[in-house]
């Protein structure tokens, strides 16, 4: 469970510990891609983090882990 930080979303909170762990599970790559394609409504600073994670899996910054 990811604990949310007074003004900021479970979102950002995930990213952020993704980001200093090095480490994002695969189902929380689900979730986040998931969320991102099924609200277009999104907040652009979420979809900011989003993308920012996704880049970072993309360049071997953060692993993907089973």
């Amino acid at each position: 469970m990811v604990s949310v930080v007074p003004g900021q979303s479970g979102i950002q909170s995930l990213v952020q510990r993704a980001v200093k762990s090095r480490q994002l599970s695969r189902q929380e790559h689900l979730k986040l891609t998931s969320a991102m394609l099924s609200n277009p409504d999104m907040e652009s600073t979420d979809r900011f983090h989003i993308n920012r994670l996704l880049d970072y899996v993309r360049v071997g910054k953060v692993n993907l882990i089973d």
